[in-house]
């Protein structure tokens, strides 16, 4: 198949190098866009190029569009156009590569912004999807003190089952107080300002999650908190890796669509 292969990040522009074949999006059968797909609705993220004007190229030839994060309004309009697209972020491999680099970036991240060691560390993460079991696991080879906030029982037995300490959400507030760093990996406020309030000065938060976020930053800013918000980690820190996630999902989707194979 013929690429055309979107997007200024560094991950895109591995990409490119890895598809050498690559062609103008006017010649290609597959069209490679940025992740996340876009951010205002009305234009590909990080590109001079509208959706609409994706969609009028991608419907004459039946080009296939492959990105992550499609919003429904967008998967409408491709669908109302007959076009065919794919999410890599709804594919269980991609997401936890992707999770894998998201964790080594975030941990690295803690270590530029902090002046003690992780081992011996209180670390609470809060949200045990993908990204908290695999940086939970990575950070266990530092010898942290890990604590993992989950709201579903089985996630609870599974953190008691590894050794971790478990932490519900309801009694969230006791711990906070001893915490050195937090790893947020939950798009919906947590650490609003009542909680924020009860860290020690000295804390280091790293919120991972999607927009709006887990954390009040504006509060966290007032009071001079070691805070960030560390987003497309994978780009960032790994590009290259990153890449070759996208290619070895990439080949699978599509080696199942020319199977006759179904998503």
């Amino acid at each position: 198949m013929k690429y055309c292969i979107l997007g200024e990040d560094k991950r895109s522009a591995n990409l490119r190098k890895i598809y050498e074949n690559q062609v103008k999006i006017e010649n290609a059968q597959v069209i490679i866009c940025p992740i996340p797909f876009s951010k205002d609705d009305v234009n590909i993220n990080n590109e001079n190029l509208t959706i609409n004007e994706l969609i009028n190229i991608a419907k004459e030839d039946g080009k296939i569009i492959v990105s992550g994060v499609i919003k429904e309004n967008i998967r409408k309009k491709f669908e109302e156009n007959n076009i065919k697209y794919y999410d890599i972020m709804e594919y269980e491999e991609f997401s936890i590569l992707n999770a894998i680099a998201t964790s080594e970036g975030a941990i690295k991240k803690a270590i530029e912004m902090t002046d003690f060691t992780l081992n011996n560390s209180n670390i609470l993460i809060l949200g045990y999807g993908r990204i908290g079991k695999i940086l939970a696991h990575n950070l266990s080879g530092f010898g942290a003190n890990i604590y993992c906030e989950a709201r579903k029982e089985k996630d609870i037995a599974l953190i008691k089952s590894i050794g971790y300490n478990d932490v519900d959400l309801n009694v969230l507030d006791k711990f906070l107080p001893k915490m050195d760093i937090i790893f947020n990996t939950v798009d919906s406020l947590i650490l609003d300002k009542k909680r924020i309030d009860l860290l020690k000065e000295n804390v280091c938060i790293i919120d991972l999650a999607s927009a709006p976020g887990g954390v009040d930053f504006e509060y966290c800013y007032q009071k001079k908190l070691n805070t960030c918000w560390y987003l497309a980690i994978p780009s960032k820190d790994s590009p290259y890796t990153a890449a070759l996630y996208i290619k070895k999902t990439l080949d699978n989707i599509l080696g199942e669509k020319e199977n006759g194979r179904k998503n």
